[in-house]
């Protein structure tokens, strides 16, 4: 079967593009994929010359079966480029593999995401694949589901995306009303409802938790491999929703991932080590109290 599309969506880091783009041709099916680059408008005329910069190392991208470049004129933002792009793509091609500008892949993160795709084509319950997974430090099974869906290297199907609400506060209504916020947020370890209130309240405009919820709220799920196959290197404060951190640093995985048909349900024992691992995130009661004095 022929690859999956990808699309690559940038803006104005041309270090971190070219770092993205050179770990992705060096993928096996590379040459065989066609790759479809959105590259967002500048903000104003301070990311003007970064803007231009990325788009000139654009028209010298060599090693895939074709490269398609949309450039917009004006800035539209990482979720309205993202939400338009996935679904003109899926819309074309019936699936796509998304990536972003800082988004380092491992050699075989094509293969997973192509294999993943074809597994698991004809299950509506499947929403996405998903390459990255957290420093977490414990054994993890070859590949497993997790229910909801992921953002940082990530392939879905049209069926699936079709899923997609764009609407935060009906999706936050709906989690309340089916009393689904603890399990969302990981039995209380993480902060992805309080992600989508920001959402609502426009101080955020991430459109990954919007894609989340919806899963979520569909019973969908996504799979995972047991290791890293992406690595952000966009958590050093060069983003324009990034700040500097490494707790998010996986080192990338560089052997392949073997994709074989597994049950389709949430892994109890995976989803058990991520609230561990998300708890281990969460400053102490004490700490939490001593910080608010503080302030």
């Amino acid at each position: 079967m022929q690859p999956a599309p990808i699309a690559l969506f940038v803006y104005n880091r041309p270090e971190h593009t070219r770092k993205t783009l050179e770990a992705l041709k060096a993928n096996k099916h590379a040459s065989e994929t066609e790759l479809f680059v959105f590259s967002d408008g500048p903000k104003s005329e301070t990311n003007r010359a970064a803007v231009a910069e990325v788009r000139r190392l654009l028209q010298t991208i060599e090693g895939f079966k074709a490269v398609h470049v949309t450039e917009r004129f004006e800035n539209w933002g990482l979720a309205q480029s993202i939400i338009a792009g996935v679904t003109e793509l899926v819309n074309q091609f019936g699936r796509v593999i998304v990536l972003e500008d800082d988004l380092v892949t491992g050699p075989h993160f094509l293969d997973y995401m192509n294999d993943g795709l074809t597994t698991y084509a004809d299950d509506a319950i499947v929403a996405s694949i998903h390459g990255y997974v957290y420093p977490i430090g414990t054994p993890l099974p070859e590949t497993f589901f997790l229910r909801g869906a992921d953002c940082w290297g990530w392939a879905t199907w049209k069926r699936a995306w079709d899923l997609f609400e764009p609407d935060g506060t009906k999706l936050l209504r709906q989690l309340e009303m089916q009393k689904l916020i603890r399990s969302f947020d990981f039995d209380d370890t993480d902060h992805f409802s309080d992600m989508l209130k920001r959402q609502i309240e426009g101080k955020n405009d991430s459109w990954a938790i919007r894609w989340n919820a919806s899963a979520y709220l569909a019973g969908a799920l996504t799979l995972y491999p047991h290791a890293s196959l992406v690595h952000n290197i966009g958590n050093d404060a060069s983003g324009t929703h990034a700040s500097r951190s490494n707790r998010f640093d996986s080192a990338v995985y560089t052997e392949r991932v073997l994709v074989k048909r597994i049950p389709l349900a949430e892994s109890s024992e995976a989803r058990g080590i991520f609230t561990v691992y998300f708890r281990s995130l969460r400053p102490s009661l004490l700490k939490r109290i001593w910080n608010k004095l503080c302030r």
